[in-house]
């Protein structure tokens, strides 16, 4: 104030101009005008700031505040904040900023301020259209502590949209839940041009352990993919995987909250948690829009994917007309297409829920259980 009574005093006896004065007052020449007009009129106390000692319009509520804390301790522990202010959106009505809601988490001590992440590489462009590329991979996890032992969730994911087309809990990831999990895009979304996935060993037989994969000997999962006519890459490193790993990051923050809170306590749960409820939330919070309009999926026509899509291995026959696979003897019942099977090679499917088949050439001669046993409902008959 006494600096501006000697500015102000320069200024009327002309010797600062308003330019000069706001200058030396450090403010604007509008605003040196508005302060001088209320100093004329006021004195000093016209140069105090008029919102001291009143409430602020945008003031929260002390108890709003409260509440907001208080549900935060008591059932959304753990969660991020980002996650948090949507759901107290979504089922708690509020009507703060996500900027508010982190204020007042980072003021009570209840989350910290993210660490500054260091310079990384350059993202890998995405595919510009859906199904060009899709990802899969598993993720072992503590997804249910309710059950006391980690479970993997696999999900199949679309490079250009990071739209995620399956996703489910098993006890272990492997070549069942791989086959799982392409059978249920491939026959919804038809077949895409490539599948990117890390080098397990149900994806890919590696020599060397941190070496190339031996494109010659392929799993069952690559055998699949080439008979489909989808290639399968591999992937050398965890950030070439970046946008799935950094999906099941962002899982792994929601998805673990999101079934302790509803009170999940069974995979048979969570699997239908996950399909009606969590998933199309997640794509509809997290989908992108691909770079160009189209798809480049290819519509399957007259393919039974469920044959393809399945554990085959090949066996002669014995002379009793029998098949050994898995410790189990699976006997050939009498077939219209040929008198026997003594010596032929013939081609056993194995199904994810435990089915056999048997198949000689493009033909089916014999179905069985799980247990080996005949299913006599299902020989074939002649056309």
């Amino acid at each position: 104030m006494q600096r501006f009574e000697d500015v102000h005093e320069r200024f009327t006896k002309g010797r600062l101009s308003a330019a000069e004065a706001a200058e030396w007052l450090g403010v604007s020449e509008r605003t040196f005008r508005r302060q001088r007009t209320r100093f004329e009129e006021e004195g000093l106390s016209g140069l105090l700031d008029r919102r001291l000692g009143k409430a602020s319009p945008h003031r929260v509520p002390a108890d709003e505040t409260a509440r907001v804390l208080e549900l935060y301790r008591t059932r959304y522990t753990g969660w991020t904040v980002k996650h948090f202010h949507e759901r107290l959106v979504e089922r708690h009505g509020l009507t703060r900023s996500y900027g508010w809601t982190k204020s007042v988490l980072h003021a009570a001590g209840l989350v910290r301020p993210a660490v500054k992440r260091s310079a990384h590489r350059k993202k890998r462009p995405r595919r510009p259209v859906p199904g060009m590329m899709l990802h899969q991979d598993g993720s072992q996890h503590l997804w249910l502590p309710a059950l006391g032992r980690v479970v993997d969730l696999i999900v199949t994911l679309d490079d250009a949209t990071s739209e995620i087309y399956s996703a489910f809990f098993v006890e272990e990831e492997g070549t069942a839940s791989s086959f799982q999990g392409l059978l249920e895009v491939f026959q919804a979304k038809g077949l895409p041009c490539t599948l990117y996935t890390d080098r397990g060993s149900h994806y890919f037989h590696t020599p060397a352990a941190g070496g190339k994969v031996d494109k010659d000997t392929p799993t069952q999962v690559g055998r699949a993919l080439d008979q489909l006519g989808v290639e399968h890459i591999p992937a050398y490193s965890p950030e070439a995987r970046g946008r799935s790993e950094r999906m099941f990051g962002t899982l792994q923050g929601r998805l673990v909250n999101e079934l302790a809170d509803a009170g999940i306590t069974t995979l048979e749960a969570a699997n239908r948690f996950l399909a009606a409820d969590y998933l199309p939330r997640h794509n509809a919070r997290f989908m992108v829009e691909a770079g160009e309009p189209g798809s480049a999926f290819v519509p399957l026509r007259g393919v039974d994917l469920a044959e393809i899509l399945c554990h085959q291995e090949d066996r002669v026959v014995a002379r009793d007309n029998t098949v050994r696979f898995d410790g189990l003897v699976l006997q050939i019942p009498p077939s219209p297409w040929r008198a026997h099977f003594v010596k032929s090679t013939v081609r056993v499917h194995r199904y994810p829920d435990g089915r056999l088949a048997l198949f000689y050439g493009p033909r089916c001669i014999a179905r069985y259980d799980a247990a080996g046993t005949l299913q006599e409902d299902a020989i074939p008959q002649a056309a």
